[in-house]
């Protein structure tokens, strides 16, 4: 078996998580948050729609991760994001943070959103 360094660019993926916190470059940042190439930044949740939609044309597809269990969006904040345009993928944080940190090892222009565990 090879194995291979992975190499971020231009971002930090997420390390760990855990109940309430994510682990980001080496420093636990507590609550829901939004990490992407501009850096770490905190999110209010569905009500906060205007940090979402800061990544408009920034990214291809917005990863959003629901907590432990994977939660249909509130409908009017999926059509505010469907009608800016913006790429969004619903899962469970678990499964967001490893799609983000594998397509953001391949390059990928993605951000990340996500409520704690």
């Amino acid at each position: 078996m090879r194995l291979n360094e992975v190499i971020y660019s231009d971002a930090v993926p997420v390390e760990a998580y855990g109940p309430g916190f994510f682990r980001i470059g080496g420093r636990a940042v507590n609550g829901p948050l939004c990490l992407s190439g501009r850096g770490v930044e905190p999110w209010g949740g569905f009500d906060d729609s205007a940090t979402l939609l800061s990544f408009v044309g920034q990214v291809d597809v917005l990863f959003l991760g629901t907590g432990s269990e994977i939660t249909h969006l509130p409908p009017a904040l999926r059509n505010l994001l469907d009608a800016a345009g913006l790429g969004v993928e619903v899962m469970n944080s678990p499964s967001a943070c490893r799609t983000y940190n594998v397509l953001l090892s391949e390059g990928r222009r993605v951000a990340l959103a996500v409520l704690p565990v």
